[in-house]
């Protein structure tokens, strides 16, 4: 761990010690003895840490929640506004400050702070903290994106998703918190779970070490006691305030397996009772505004309603443009029955019309894919092609809809993009493979694991031979839990496969499970 790193955790530990030591001194205070407008918390109000996102050369989000009681309804505060500041520094005993502000923590967006900061200096890194009252946050490192015009040497970034916090320790997060120079960290997806216990459709899916409160969620006030119970953990609240995070979502943020307007409870076992579009669209409202609450993201992606616009781009000078994709919203249904996600083939796999991204979102990532060495994709399920034992389909994934990955693909190959990458999440297995039109290698996928779901997992599974024998284009598969650390220059990107050999108990080291390198201007797998 580098000095700086350490010195953030440091921090993180101490500002959680004093908000428990503090509980004690604050039940004395009275809030006649408040200076008027400033707020008197009874119990430390910073218990979910704090976070940064979306860097862009000049600025980035600054993202907190108050809560005295996290997992109390509204966090345990009152229904009223609390002034919350905040300060950028150049050094983390805030003595060069060089940005402040003020923003409210307002009831009706569940006490979250988005602090849209700007007028700062490309490509560096800065200390934040928030104020609310006498209270002080825990302080976060972030770090800006190079210039426009830059030609920056380096991008370093981790991709990770997939958190169940019932199957495992979130250590792979602790170990990301301990990275040291990183750009940003990626998020595919899946940051909570939304059941509780098994799926009723996967019943012995994973171990069960830790509980959610409350059964599935459904409302507003449960997805926000169900993202606090997350954002409680210290491994994940300490890699949120080490490195700014770019986010999406997946599935789990609402329901498993939702597609565009339908839910998986389709009226099909093991969902006998449909719910139908209008209904689904009330949790959609809910579970979109409170991950919009609980991540560091700009007003820009404020839902409305049932709709959000979550997929965005950002650029990292001339060396990388991160395209954040969302293959939820505006998909087709899953074809051949759709739950489970395994089916045998049927003839509505061969629609050329089909959708994964919605035809606004497709043309808008066409008429954007240029301008940088890396073309960076970055979503949630699998594009590569799998032929899977018995001839079954993974219809939730790129491969439930083969027309879509076509289009996808061909608008990579005619743009010619040599170094065009896709980050991918979901599956709960490390990949990398290459991705073909027809005979030709256009573009390069790396799929993280996941950092708890399924448990401890396995170097490999069962299948593992077969299938590598049936996709030669898949040059690596890794069942254990962890992340993917990626280091791109002009010339190359090289990837690390980083995995623990355990959740289902704290303290796990990190193994790394080789090098795979593409190079720019030349698409496909190399073991580096």
């Amino acid at each position: 761990m580098d000095s700086t790193a350490r010195h953030i955790l440091n921090l993180h530990r101490r500002g959680a010690l004093r908000g428990a030591l503090g509980l004690a001194a604050l039940a004395a205070l009275q809030p006649a003895r408040a200076q008027p407008g400033m707020p008197i918390f009874r119990n430390y109000p910073f218990t979910l840490g704090v976070a940064s996102g979306d860097p862009l050369p000049d600025g980035v989000v600054l993202w907190t929640r108050l809560a005295t009681d996290p997992l109390a309804s509204m966090g345990g505060l009152p229904h009223v506004a609390f002034p919350v500041t905040w300060e950028v520094s150049e050094d983390d005993r805030f003595t060069r400050i060089i940005a402040r502000g003020e923003e409210l923590a307002r009831p009706e967006l569940g006490f979250s702070i988005h602090a849209e900061v700007t007028g700062l200096a490309a490509a560096h890194s800065y200390f934040y903290r928030f104020r609310s009252g006498r209270e002080v946050s825990q302080t976060g490192r972030t770090r800006t994106a190079p210039a426009a015009d830059a030609r920056p040497e380096r991008l370093r970034f981790v991709s990770a998703g997939c958190q169940h916090l019932e199957q495992g320790h979130f250590t792979a997060w602790r170990h990301v918190a301990e990275e040291a120079d990183l750009d940003f960290v990626f998020h595919s997806g899946d940051y909570i779970y939304e059941y509780r216990g098994v799926l009723p459709s996967q019943p012995s899916w994973g171990p069960i070490l830790r509980t959610h409160q409350g059964d599935e969620i459904h409302t507003l006030d449960h997805y926000r006691q169900r993202y606090a119970q997350y954002h409680a953990d210290p491994d994940l609240m300490a890699a949120h305030a080490a490195h700014p995070f770019i986010m999406s979502f997946d599935d789990h943020e609402v329901d498993n397996d939702w597609a565009g307007p339908h839910s998986e409870e389709a009226g099909l076992p093991p969902f006998p009772i449909a719910v139908p579009p209008e209904v689904f669209a009330l949790r959609k409202q809910a579970a979109f505004q409170a991950w919009w609450e609980n991540m560091p993201l700009r007003r820009a992606q404020l839902p409305r309603g049932p709709e959000i616009t979550a997929y965005r781009r950002l650029d990292y000078g001339r060396l990388a443009r991160l395209h954040v994709l969302d293959t939820r919203s505006w998909r087709d249904d899953q074809p051949c029955g759709g739950t489970p996600a395994v089916q045998r083939p049927c003839d509505a796999l061969g629609r050329p019309d089909q959708q994964m991204l919605g035809t606004a979102q497709e043309a808008w990532l066409m008429d954007g894919m240029a301008g940088a060495t890396w073309n960076i994709l970055a979503q949630q399920v699998l594009v590569m092609p799998r032929d899977l034992p018995g001839g079954m389909v993974n219809v939730d994934k790129w491969d439930g809809t083969p027309a879509a990955r076509e289009r996808l693909l061909r608008g990579i190959a005619d743009r010619r993009l040599g170094g065009a990458v896709v980050l991918t999440g979901d599956s709960h297995n490390a990949w990398v493979a290459d991705l073909k039109l027809g005979d030709a290698i256009v573009a390069t996928e790396f799929a993280a694991t996941s950092i708890t779901s399924l448990g401890d997992g396995s170097e490999t599974l069962a299948s593992t031979p077969e299938l590598l024998s049936r996709n030669p284009h898949i040059h690596f598969h890794s069942a254990r839990r962890g992340y993917s650390l990626h280091d791109a220059t002009p010339a190359r990107m090289a990837v690390m496969q980083r995995v623990v050999p355990y959740v289902t108990r704290p303290g796990a080291p990190r193994e790394d499970r080789g090098v795979f390198v593409t190079e720019a201007g030349r698409p496909g797998i190399q073991r580096g």
